[in-house]
């Protein structure tokens, strides 16, 4: 892109440190009957919309459950398949999401970052960090998430548009460009208008590390659990009380340990107690099952549902009632019915100076369901690191080679 005489690190880092002080928490027990689950989405979602039309883009639509679609036309002769990019506008609640703060770190020099009193980002425990030395690194204050999950994507997106709006020397079939709200909650896609989308297929831009190529991700489910006790006064409880608080405690001591997620990687799922809370009379406790197989996802499913009646039989009086979703699929065996579809994607990271790093996703995307409904759409990475945490940063290198990789993609996908 030089040769165009654009800076894309400038234009990346310039809508990121916007994108991120605006707060877009979302709010897992609302999205199941709100969308947006928090209002405050809304502020994001409406400046992208008014960008994309001072951009140039032609037709743009936000409607009322915030979903943003904007399309831009071929300007290019022949036909050629229509392409989307998707980014999520919503950051997890996993971590203190507003008032961002991000600091520049220009040409780091490898020595550890202080953040706050008590965060620092330290290269002998975070080894990642030494691969960029000298890069410009961008973090949060210590006291809140950054947000680059997924507004690092959203800013890389927004860039590239821009540039292919104002270099029409640069052909390109018809692209849509797709901001969603609440990807954080698994609730994302619940309501999405996959009916208005013309794209053969989509790429989020929602993974991390840069090189990153995700065409696999875990099946999820999400277990909410309820357990019904009895009150009555501690005084003259014995035989008559049954403490909901204790019937929790027990379940959530009989989830193997060996399975949760900070014992496991690679290949292998797990059980990840989510939230826990209540009180004598009735508590509620929220566990995510994850696993790449179906069959480890039943597996699990069945476990909870083992564990759940061994409470309740230990607590006679009390009660525990089990409600099972499904949150996504394994996108792998909707991808592999199009065999094109990885070489493509290799043959504009080649294009891109980008070495791919396949692997799966621990973890799931908007693309992940938006495949289940048609349309088949991998994860390309955003390049941040320690996502959902006070301690997330994202070297501004990896921003630039994720817009160089959109390009190729509108490159590669105009020449089939």
């Amino acid at each position: 892109m030089s040769a165009l005489n654009i800076n894309i690190q400038e234009r990346v880092q310039e809508r990121f440190l916007r994108y991120v002080k605006i707060w877009t928490t979302s709010e897992p027990e609302l999205a199941p009957t709100k969308t947006p689950s928090t209002l405050c989405q809304w502020d994001l979602l409406r400046l992208l919309e008014k960008e994309l039309i001072e951009i140039g883009v032609p037709r743009v639509s936000l409607n009322d459950l915030g979903y943003l679609i904007a399309t831009l036309p071929s300007n290019m002769e022949k036909d050629v398949p229509c392409l989307g990019f998707m980014a999520h506008v919503d950051t997890a609640s996993d971590a203190p999401g507003k008032d961002v703060k991000p600091q520049v770190h220009e040409k780091w020099s490898g020595e550890l970052i202080p953040l706050s009193q008590s965060v620092t980002l330290d290269p002998e425990s975070i080894p990642d960090m030494k691969d960029f030395v000298g890069d410009t690194i961008i973090s949060s204050d210590g006291t809140t998430l950054l947000g680059a999950d997924d507004k690092a994507g959203i800013a890389e997106i927004m860039t590239a548009v821009e540039i292919l709006v104002n270099h029409q020397d640069i052909k390109h079939g018809p692209l849509e460009i797709i901001f969603t709200p609440d990807e954080e909650t698994g609730c994302g896609m619940d309501k999405f208008p996959v009916e208005a989308l013309k794209s053969k297929f989509c790429f989020t831009l929602d993974g991390g590390r840069e090189g990153e190529l995700e065409l696999e991700c875990y099946n999820a489910w999400r277990v909410d659990l309820v357990f019904q006790g009895n009150v009555i006064h501690p005084g003259y409880a014995r035989g008559e009380l049954v403490n909901a608080v204790s019937m929790a405690s027990l379940f959530v001591s009989l989830l193997p340990r060996n399975e949760s997620p900070e014992a496991t990687d690679g290949r292998y799922g797990n059980y990840w107690p989510h939230t826990i809370e209540g009180t004598l009379d009735k508590a509620t406790v929220t566990v995510m099952v994850r696993d790449f197989d179906v069959q480890g996802a039943s597996r699990r499913l069945e476990a909870i549902r083992q564990f759940a009646r061994a409470v309740e039989a230990s607590f006679p009086g009390g009660t525990v009632s089990v409600t099972e979703k499904q949150q996504y699929a394994n996108m792998k065996q909707e991808l592999d019915k199009y065999p094109e579809l990885e070489p493509l994607m290799l043959k504009a990271y080649e294009q891109a100076g980008v070495v791919p790093l396949l692997k799966p996703i621990r973890g799931g995307t908007d693309g992940s369901k938006l495949t289940a409904m048609g349309v088949p759409s991998p994860n390309i990475f955003a390049g941040g690191f320690n996502f959902h945490s006070v301690r997330e940063w994202i070297p501004l290198s990896s921003m630039e080679k994720a817009v160089n990789v959109i390009l190729a993609l509108v490159k590669v996908g105009s020449e089939t």
